[in-house]
């Protein structure tokens, strides 16, 4: 890795601890006070770095890395190289996960900009807003009436919480996000630039011009929600927008007034989810997938990337295409498009 110029090292952590943290049992005769100081990919790795492997992709970069430890799964253990201590563990790359976030705590969510403490003199809080200890609010915040921010989160420079609204403990919000007509639970991420809870596209449509429908809805966010930067998750109309506990949701993502997200759910970048659509628990949305309004995806679907959902998914079911059906029926058809596209360059004669 380069050097660390962004995210300081929290200090160095012994071959003890990173085994504590990632359940992967010190090899006999190993020295468990040997010191890790940072974390590098494998081809990169030197004697003071941890690296991770779980990809026979990486299996070469493996043989010759320099890396003191390698947190690796079982399958590649004997591909260890002497001078590497292999940390065996069925789940590596989440094991590195936890061992990076000791190593350098400030990547794992938006910090202060101008590494303040407490309130800075350079915001604007309203004087009837709440904020519990330990809230850090860099320059240029903007807190509106009434608002209440619990305590530990933190509000990075320019981002703006609207009136009445709840923040609970241990989030952050990162710099220029915007966050009204909505309550957050505890331990949520905004990232930059994300907005949360401006109204949604409701219009009464006529030929006499199209009359704009007040949205009088909430936006109402669970504990443990990571929201992408420029990321924009619309109140409701006449009922609240939910997004259910443990949700990752990517970067330019459009959330529409009145969709209900279970819990758990994997949303990734440039999904657009139309009004009034329900996704339970679990549910996989791949990149660029576009999902017609007032739909039902049942708990654990996953949807393949660039698809295109106009109609209830089942739960547990795997879709794709446009529009999406079962992914079976999708390769099958693909497959026969791909045989009868060959056989007409056959019969035309072309290369």
């Amino acid at each position: 890795m380069s050097e660390p110029v962004f995210f300081p090292l929290a200090g160095p952590v012994s071959l003890h601890e990173i085994a504590a943290l990632s359940g992967a049992p010190l090899p006999p005769g190993v020295d468990g006070e040997a010191v890790i100081r940072a974390a590098s990919p494998l081809e990169s790795a030197g004697p003071d770095d941890l690296a991770y492997m779980d990809n026979a992709k990486y299996a070469g970069a493996l043989a010759t890395t320099r890396a003191r430890a390698c947190l690796v799964t079982p399958r590649f253990a004997a591909r260890v190289p002497e001078g590497t201590v292999a940390l065996v563990t069925p789940q590596a790359y989440r094991a590195f996960a936890t061992v990076l976030a000791r190593l350098f705590p400030s990547a794992a969510r938006p910090t202060s900009l101008f590494g303040a403490t407490g309130v800075s003199p350079g915001s604007f809080v309203h004087p009837t807003a709440r904020l519990e200890p330990g809230v850090v609010v860099d320059p240029g915040v903007v807190i509106g009436p009434q608002a209440e921010i619990g305590a530990e989160t933190v509000l990075a420079a320019g981002c703006v919480v609207g009136p009445n609204v709840r923040i609970g403990r241990g989030c952050a919000i990162g710099p220029n996000a915007s966050v009204l007509h909505a309550f957050l639970g505890n331990r949520v991420i905004v990232h930059g630039g994300a907005r949360i809870g401006q109204d949604g596209f409701g219009f009464a449509m006529g030929p006499g011009g199209h009359l704009k429908v007040p949205q009088v809805g909430r936006v109402i966010i669970q504990d443990d929600v990571e929201i992408g930067a420029n990321t924009t998750i619309d109140r409701g109309a006449s009922r609240d927008t939910v997004v259910g506990e443990g949700t990752k949701i990517d970067n330019l993502v459009q959330i529409a007034h009145n969709v209900v997200i279970g819990r758990h759910c994997v949303i990734v970048a440039q999904v657009g989810i139309s009004g009034s659509t329900t996704l339970e628990d679990y549910v996989v949305l791949g990149g660029q997938v576009g999902v017609v309004g007032h739909l039902r995806i049942g708990m654990g679907a996953q949807i393949a990337g660039s698809s295109n959902v106009n109609k209830d998914v089942p739960a547990g079911s795997r879709w794709g295409g446009t529009p999406a059906k079962p992914v079976r029926e999708w390769f099958r058809e693909m497959t026969t498009l791909k045989n009868l596209a060959a056989r007409s360059r056959d019969e035309a004669g072309e290369g």
